[in-house]
């Protein structure tokens, strides 16, 4: 549903509105940007350094957020939803953009990615939302001062251009993964574990742009087969490291631990 998106879209070469022209979003200077038939638009400028998740870690992470594992961190997003532009900078399959969604009727979403698996189902994800191809590194193709929310859920953090394109009243939730997050499959598995310093680092990061107003843990005990356990691994960068020797074979008790922290603009 890319034209709900269009007021607050901007062309990523010379920063001017875009409309759209049949299956192309294009600018008063003629710069032109195909739309997938798939539903997203492609607004990246350019080659891409890395194509993000692959076909396979996207249709893990559908599998596994259908079922309702991390359903606790949508819960905690959307007590903040409101009307306006959301945009949700590393949008993946769309799922957390959907909830925000759901809870604010009157708004309208964005989903960021490199990822073109994975744009294919957030183009899908709700009626309100569109989807578009960026690398969140570059300048957003987003109208300065715009958004009313961005949401930044297990997703890189550019925050210089989180600032620009939010509202002076709007809000940055970052979501990241707590110290014990995924601690016991970590443990049998040899998957990537969380950097300690994480937080604190991400909060480095924002300082120059945001203020911290709120950080909350969310912690849940989640009960998985041994092919869930396997398809949590499967979504992860994770996938690429870990031997078919660590997978799991047994049911096994896993938590999940994360932190919702709330910012705004500096």
């Amino acid at each position: 549903m890319i034209d709900g998106a269009l007021p607050y879209l901007r062309c990523p070469n010379c920063e001017q509105p875009v409309r759209r022209v049949e299956r192309a979003l294009r600018c008063p200077a003629g710069h032109s940007f195909d739309m997938a038939k798939q539903g997203y638009a492609d607004l990246s400028a350019g080659r891409l350094p890395h194509v993000g998740d692959t076909a396979e870690m996207v249709a893990d992470r559908a599998d596994f957020l259908a079922a309702g594992h991390y359903d606790f961190i949508g819960d905690a997003l959307t007590p903040y939803a409101a009307g306006g532009f959301v945009v949700d900078a590393g949008v993946g399959t769309g799922s957390y953009l959907a909830r925000v969604l759901d809870a604010a009727p009157e708004a309208v979403g964005l989903g960021l990615d490199v990822s073109k698996p994975a744009l294919r189902r957030a183009a899908r994800a709700h009626p309100r939302a569109a989807a578009v191809l960026a690398d969140l590194w570059r300048p957003l193709p987003i109208v300065s001062g715009s958004a009313r929310i961005v949401l930044n859920v297990f997703a890189p953090r550019n925050g210089a251009e989180f600032r620009r394109v939010l509202r002076p009243d709007g809000v940055l939730l970052v979501v990241t993964p707590g110290a014990d997050h995924l601690g016991e499959l970590i443990a049998t598995s040899g998957m990537i574990r969380v950097d300690p310093d994480k937080q604190a680092r991400v909060r480095e990061a924002l300082d120059e742009y945001f203020a911290l107003e709120t950080a909350r843990p969310h912690e849940r005990a989640l009960h998985l087969t041994a092919a869930e356990a396997r398809t949590l691994i499967g979504m992860t960068p994770s996938a690429r490291h870990v031997p078919a020797a660590g997978l799991p074979t047994a049911d096994l008790r896993v938590t999940a631990s994360v932190l919702v922290s709330a910012y705004r603009p500096r």
